[in-house]
């Protein structure tokens, strides 16, 4: 066999390999040009805002009057103002503690409604009731359930229920924490519903096998595979926390004092009742500063493959 036939076939293979990403780069196009409307919204919608407030921060403006040039004074005011820190702990503190409530309620939640039984199907559509509902109108209905004198305390006759709970600096956080849970928990119970569901039934059937208990495979096999689950409702969880207003201001508005002006509660009080527009988009920067921070942060918790496709094939 002459050394021209046996290279042939080497010649013909590499051919191949060289050849064989040129459909994938011919498919790239196109489907780039398809995230191009939501590119243009979002540069409209977010980029030009966001760089519109940058600017703001940096001026005098009521609202209504001229926008006057402030240098760095609106910063200097912010990181010399206590109440920018309290606010920000009290972000911290609610944004945590919500975590810390929300996710172990919402992963249980969710393992449970994944269930093929019937009436788990019923109790799923008694949880989600919640998303049905506006942030204001479940402030409203709290506000009047748990009024001292006329609320929930008195209705049922319960001595025990009888307390100030929005106007205790002592409870009224925790009421606010509360009411977020009660909200949000249904939401979130959902994404780990369809996680749980994605599942393969196999992994489970291999456990069995094996002797593994419900409480094993849910420690070993659920959890584990929900990672990607939990870092997603994480992520939503926490910088959703920094944009707490309507229920906060609808249910206490910031009080009794300054026990539950969070952060984006500060915002909206300095902004649109002191008119201070100025120092408002201070705080809206660093809002958005610390939601991309957590945001990466949480991302990268997933690891490098983390926008990788899970599913074979994709």
């Amino acid at each position: 066999m002459s050394t021209g036939q046996m290279t042939a076939p080497k010649v013909h293979r590499e051919q191949r390999r060289t050849a064989a990403p040129e459909p994938t780069r011919g498919r790239a196009a196109p489907l780039a040009w398809l995230a191009v409307p939501a590119l243009i919204f979002f540069v409209a919608f977010a980029v030009v805002p966001l760089a519109g407030v940058l600017v703001l921060s940096f001026t005098n403006w009521d609202g209504i009057g001229a926008i006057t040039p402030a240098g760095v004074s609106n910063w200097l005011n912010a990181f010399a103002d206590p109440g920018m820190y309290h606010a920000l702990w009290l972000t911290f503190v609610v944004m945590v503690v919500s975590w810390l409530v929300q996710t172990p309620i919402s992963l249980l939640l969710g393992v449970f409604t994944a269930g093929s039984q019937k009436y788990r199907a019923l109790l799923a559509v008694l949880y989600f009731l919640p998303l049905l509902l506006s942030s204001a109108a479940i402030a409203i209905a709290y506000k009047a359930l748990l009024d001292p004198n006329f609320g929930l305390a008195a209705g049922l006759n319960m001595p025990l229920l009888a307390q100030d709970w929005l106007g205790d600096p002592g409870l009224a956080l925790g009421v606010v924490i509360f009411v977020i849970a009660w909200q949000f928990v249904p939401f979130h119970t959902l994404i780990y519903q369809g996680g749980v569901r994605q599942i393969p039934r196999s992994i489970y059937e291999a456990a069995e096998i094996d002797g593994a208990g419900k409480v094993k495979q849910f420690f070993f096999i659920t959890v584990p595979q929900l990672k990607y689950t939990i870092i997603t409702s994480s992520t939503l969880m926490t910088v959703g926390a920094l944009t707490y207003f309507d229920l906060i201001f609808v249910l206490t508005g910031g009080g009794p004092g300054n026990a539950t002006r969070i952060l984006p509660l500060d915002m909206y009080l300095t902004g649109f009742r002191a008119n201070l527009m100025g120092p408002a988009s201070v705080l809206a920067v660093i809002l958005v500063v610390i939601g991309l921070a957590l945001a990466l942060f949480l991302q990268r918790l997933g690891g490098k493959d983390r926008t990788g496709s899970q599913l074979e094939g994709m």
